[in-house]
């Protein structure tokens, strides 16, 4: 299994019930187990997603919302998730979330990025588009703009409901 970027939008309280579950519980069970419409898996996207807000030109409030909706703010504890059966053993750097705040403010900025207008900035020709983004974005099959687009729109998406609902959002690599 690929090691993917992972989003959960959860109330506040939710991360504290669930390490105060991982500690009383016998075999360590967190019962983490955000809805399947919570989370979101951005795959290998968010690199690439920046690099287009670079080379499109995006300016620089919009591309440090955009930074920060794929990087979260703080940094948060999430090893007591390391267990099964819901484990997500986190790779890479650490785990962090964004506040209900925070995700309001990423949320009213991310939309207000015309992320085909950034991808439209690109040469035409896939492999040209492909080799200028880098980070093996010759490899996506179809071509990046249709991925990065569709990637695009379900991290506003999740960020517009995740504002809407007030919940935190945690980030991760898995």
């Amino acid at each position: 299994m690929a090691v993917t970027q992972q989003l959960a939008r959860i109330p506040a309280e939710y991360l504290s019930t669930c390490r105060r579950s991982a500690g009383e519980s016998p075999d360590g069970d967190p019962h983490w187990d955000p809805p399947q419409g919570d989370v979101l898996d951005l795959d290998w996207a968010p690199s690439l997603l920046e690099r287009v807000g670079v080379l499109g030109g995006l300016d620089g409030v919009r591309l440090n919302a955009l930074r920060q909706a794929l990087t979260g703010d703080s940094v948060v504890d999430l090893g007591f998730l390391n267990t099964h059966p819901h484990a997500i053993g986190p790779f890479g750097p650490d785990p962090t979330s964004l506040s209900a705040a925070q995700v309001a403010h990423v949320s009213e900025l991310l939309g207000q990025i015309d992320f085909p207008a950034l991808l439209a900035t690109l040469p035409d020709d896939e492999s040209q588009a492909a080799a200028l983004i880098g980070n093996d974005a010759d490899s996506i099959v179809g071509g990046p703009r249709k991925y990065l687009l569709g990637h695009f729109d379900s991290l506003r998406e999740f960020y517009r409901d995740a504002s809407r609902r007030r919940l935190l959002v945690v980030l991760w690599w898995d």
